[in-house]
């Protein structure tokens, strides 16, 4: 018989929120009715912290969070840093300079911020068709002159890159090359139009594990929930992995069980049969 969860690890986008990018009174009351059971609810997303969904960040029973594909795991109660893996500051100029010839524009998260190019930002509508993911980039993205002399001037460690270009095949063979070219990258994917570069060991799977250790919980007692190439690493490391019936077909493969979308309350499904359908 497998463990009691303990842990629920959520991507958010395409899965705990919907295509609207709510989060539906059904699936807000499974989660409640979770946390009222004693597990630990873990937003676990490719955005920065800051940069989640109000809805999201104010829940008061989320202590942890897995952000930046897994590059950060923080108690977000008192601010501490559990786990951290970042891209060196010079990798992270020398992957830009070699995104420059290409037609891709690009941003980058330092400290749990979101930065780029002023001219880059301008071409935002040009690049990314999603309306809502369009909004979230102007708002949350602050413009500087260069991005590659911004970090130089910095020095400082980088949590991801994230790449954008209108050209599908483009952005197949970058995801293909940039680990190829650079090491110790991890390169996925959260939407049709991006490509998102993080550090090797900044991923959603061993960010989840090294959030269970910390809290002394087994892999086994793990719930993981996505949709997207970025959900891959925790959909196969936890214990119990579900993905969404909008799922890519890679998530699809390595889940235990495919649920309803995300606009059908396929999280509060998930939840019931393996929380609470003893």
């Amino acid at each position: 018989m497998p463990d009691k969860i303990r842990i629920i690890a959520l991507d958010l986008d395409g899965t705990l929120l919907n295509s609207n990018k709510q989060l539906s009174a059904g699936n807000l009351a499974a989660l409640q009715k979770a946390a009222d059971a004693g597990i630990e609810i873990v937003p676990t997303t490719g955005r920065f912290f800051g940069g989640m969904p109000d809805i999201i960040r104010q829940l008061p029973f989320v202590r942890y969070a897995i952000t930046v594909n897994g590059a950060e795991v923080a108690d977000v109660q008192t601010g501490s840093v559990i786990y951290k893996a970042e891209l060196p500051w010079q990798q992270s100029v020398d992957i830009m300079r070699y995104l420059d010839g290409f037609s891709v524009i690009y941003d980058c998260y330092l400290n749990n911020e979101a930065w780029m190019t002023r001219s880059m930002k301008q071409r935002i509508d040009d690049v990314v068709e999603d309306k809502h993911y369009r909004r979230m980039l102007h708002e949350l993205r602050q413009p500087v002159p260069e991005l590659k002399s911004f970090l130089s001037q910095r020095r400082e460690n980088v949590q991801k890159i994230q790449l954008f270009t209108a050209d599908s095949r483009l952005r197949l063979d970058l995801m293909r090359r940039l680990p190829e070219l650079f090491e110790n990258l991890c390169v996925s994917s959260s939407i049709s139009t991006n490509v998102e570069i993080n550090q090797t060991h900044a991923n959603k799977g061993e960010a989840l594990l090294a959030l269970a250790k910390h809290l002394g919980v087994s892999q086994s007692a793990t719930m993981a929930f996505g949709d997207g190439l970025n959900d891959l690493s925790m959909l196969r490391d936890a214990g119990i992995a579900v993905a969404m019936s909008n799922a890519c077909a890679e998530a699809k493969q390595l889940a235990d069980w495919v649920s309803l979308s995300c606009d059908e309350d396929g999280v509060a499904l998930g939840i019931e049969k393996y929380c609470f359908n003893n």
